[in-house]
């Protein structure tokens, strides 16, 4: 659970390598791509590029280096060649990387071409609850603190938070201790020291939380058909506060909104 200066080193490379996946995600135009497709394409940027490992690929059965979740899939969506992504869509990317021994998490909802102003504000809110979650990481927080911020920024503007699925301890293996939910009471919970890693990542949806998992055992889709966005980083606390590990360069502004 609590990392070595060296390990949080370490993490730190996986972390950024990482974030350059995203930021060359960003420069792809996706409507009209299979979901197979941009799987492919991660896979050889990973491991031809950045000479590193896709972590997810073959972790717990799983056959592909990424999930794509689709619109109302909330998580774990299957990369399919016959999927294609088209403008008006939202689309979860989650992505792992593994380098010298150490693997990082990370995930971004793509919002593809033109979409509805509700869309695009669900997609802004998702993202700002993560950011929520991580300006309460400190030394003597707790994680209670971490799901509290998170679902009373989502419950302000009308949404609900998935309970079924959480962030997660990382490190040597992609699901350490502890769980880290995104919902919760302040001051309750696991207390936070200088070291741990972990993962927050909040799944947000228009209308209800309660979720399915679909017959192929992996695609967790809303049951309400509403749409649903999640956004991911990998976080280490620091001696004064926290390190965001999976950082991109687009994030600098967001940062410091949500420690305001």
């Amino acid at each position: 659970m609590v990392k070595t200066a060296d390990e949080i080193a370490l993490m730190r490379i996986s972390g950024k390598l990482l974030a350059s996946v995203f930021e060359m995600l960003d420069g792809q135009e996706l409507a009209g791509r299979s979901t197979m497709a941009v799987n492919d394409m991660v896979d050889r940027f990973i491991t031809v590029d950045l000479a590193a490992r896709p972590a997810s690929k073959g972790q717990y059965g799983f056959k592909y280096v990424l999930n794509c979740s689709i619109n109302h899939v909330v998580c774990h969506g299957v990369p399919d060649a016959a999927e294609i992504i088209r403008d008006g869509d939202i689309i979860n990317l989650d992505i792992t990387l593994e380098k010298n021994g150490f693997i990082a998490d990370s995930s971004k909802t793509y919002i593809v071409g033109t979409v509805p102003p509700a869309t695009q504000r669900l997609v802004r809110v998702a993202q700002e609850a993560m950011w929520k979650g991580i300006a309460q990481v400190r030394p003597g927080g707790y994680l209670g603190d971490i799901g509290a911020a998170i679902e009373r920024h989502a419950r302000k503007h009308g949404y609900a938070v998935v309970r079924d699925y959480c962030g997660h301890g990382i490190g040597r293996e992609m699901h350490e201790e502890p769980s880290v939910l995104n919902f919760g009471r302040p001051g309750t919970g696991l207390k936070l020291h200088e070291g741990m890693v972990f993962t927050i990542e909040p799944m947000i949806n228009q209308g209800s939380r309660k979720v399915s998992t679909e017959d192929d055992g992996w695609t967790v889709v809303t049951d309400d058909r509403k749409l649903s966005a999640q956004f991911e980083h990998t976080v280490a606390v620091t001696r004064d506060g926290v390190e965001v590990l999976t950082l991109r360069h687009d994030e600098t502004r967001m940062r410091e909104r949500s420690a305001a």
